[in-house]
């Protein structure tokens, strides 16, 4: 056994290689921030030990993800993951499949080869008349020409009803079926991953004037759950305002103070909603006197920027679905949630990117976001790591397929919904917290127009897992 393995990446690693005796397909989840990357290459190292193998290709849904599996595979493997001569296989988008040529997958044919799938709910399908783009390449190319393929993923479960591809489901429950599964408690146990602490900012007193020409009207509410669902006010509106920004950017800037007492690298991540919304963030930062880096699938050489932030002295990254799902920055510990995607997939994704430990002295992980009610939801949930009601396939649709993407965009997780699950265990601690301003914020519409102001107290509620 490796010594530089972790106890599961051990077993998984041990069950693969019986499992590929009898099948040659091979399905596991384990929790994000656990560690598959390394598992994967660890298992082809084995495979290639052993004879049964002499090529490896692996498929992840973003450039970034691509970057770090050729990067681990080349430190494991001592070979080269890049595609070209000498290299031991290649590392690609799952949108770069269909425009590979034919001599690429003539290497099936002509080779034996260890197909990789990381987030393999990108791909759908069972049927091509039920996949989508993706999944149909995996049927039509790989699915029965490889010699082995290693299906991975931390959230197995798609929004569309459709299979996931090279999974299997029980019959007739339609359960999915995972070879080996490694779940957030069973990480956290092992101290492979820290425990999230969520924490949830709302308001008692939201006051919210409408005007209708010279007349105006003014409305009380007992919560932000309660103004987002009876009034004109968007989520997404709220997020945008500096005055809804710095409250929870000053809760996550005073965790990151407190955490740096005993992990001076500790760093924080703010998922924004769109690159104009990230610029915005920054400048609130920057005038609270924290230096921050921005990425963006527009922002150039944002592959280096990332690189270079993750051993770098900076506290604070902005990002714009760039740092939703694969990417491994370890000193990241406290995020703070203003996207204004609410899939649960991406939400627990997003999660991931804090959860991964790097030492004794960073045993939590700290989430901050506004009290939405679908966001709170998925925070409840966080302790079902395959939810049943979303990892069951219950009936089928087709749908037009969507047009083909180039090659080299960016896919995010937020077209595909996300998660359920036994409740998470509660500290429901209601902390009013200090004198905060008032709060004034205008959201501007055609018409009517709609001015919300905050009471200086807000309450945080903490939800405490494991």
């Amino acid at each position: 056994m490796s010594r530089s393995l972790r106890s599961w990446q051990n077993n998984c690693i041990t069950k693969a290689l019986e499992h590929f005796t009898v099948t040659p397909h091979f399905f596991c989840q384990a929790t994000p921030g656990a560690g598959k990357t390394r598992m994967a290459a660890e298992l082809a190292s084995r495979l290639i030990e052993q004879g049964r193998i002499d090529l490896v290709l692996c498929f992840a849904p973003s450039c970034q993800v691509v970057e770090g599996f050729r990067s681990t595979f080349a430190t494991v493997l001592g070979r080269r993951l890049d595609g070209q001569i000498g290299a031991v296989g290649g590392a690609y988008t799952y949108q770069a499949m269909e425009y590979r040529d034919e001599g690429f997958w003539q290497l099936f044919d002509d080779y034996r080869v260890l197909v990789v799938f990381d987030e393999i709910h990108h791909c759908a399908g069972h049927d091509p008349l039920l996949s989508n783009a993706w999944g149909q390449q995996i049927l039509h190319r790989i699915q029965d020409r490889a010699a082995f393929t290693l299906a991975l993923s931390g959230t197995p479960w798609r929004s569309d009803d459709k299979a996931i591809a090279l999974a299997r489901y029980s019959s007739p429950e339609g359960y999915l079926i995972c070879d080996y599964r490694y779940g957030l408690k069973d990480a956290i146990a092992d101290g492979v991953c820290r425990s999230p602490r969520i924490v949830l900012l709302d308001n008692q007193k939201v006051k919210l004037t409408e005007e209708l020409g010279a007349d105006s009207s003014v409305r009380l509410f007992p919560s932000i759950a309660k103004l987002l669902g009876e009034s004109p006010v968007t989520y997404e509106e709220l997020l945008r305002h500096d005055e809804v920004i710095n409250p929870i950017l000053d809760l996550g800037r005073n965790k990151l103070n407190e955490l740096h007492q005993t992990k001076p690298d500790a760093a924080g991540l703010v998922v924004a909603t769109d690159i104009e919304h990230a610029q915005q963030v920054a400048l609130a930062l920057e005038a609270m006197g924290e230096e921050c880096r921005i990425v963006t699938n527009k922002t150039p050489d944002a592959q280096q920027v990332i690189n270079a932030f993750r051993s770098s002295g900076c506290r604070w990254i902005v990002a714009v679905g760039m740092i939703s799902e694969g990417t491994d920055i370890p000193r990241l510990q406290v995020c703070c949630y203003l996207s204004r995607i609410r899939t649960e997939l991406h939400y627990r994704q997003v999660l991931g990117r804090v959860l991964r430990r790097t030492g004794e002295s960073d045993h939590q992980a700290w989430l901050f976001m506004l009290a939405e009610p679908k966001l709170q939801g998925f925070a409840e949930r966080i302790a079902n790591d395959l939810p049943d009601d979303l990892a069951v396939l219950n009936e089928v649709r087709i749908s037009i397929p969507t047009p083909d993407l180039d090659p080299d965009l960016i896919v995010t997780a937020g077209h595909i919904d996300g998660m359920d699950g036994a409740a998470l265990g509660r500290a429901g601690q209601a902390i009013e917290s200090g004198a905060t301003n008032t709060i004034s914020l205008a959201v501007f519409a055609a018409e009517p127009a709609y001015q919300v102001s905050f009471s200086q107290h807000y309450r945080q509620q903490l939800l405490a897992c494991f």
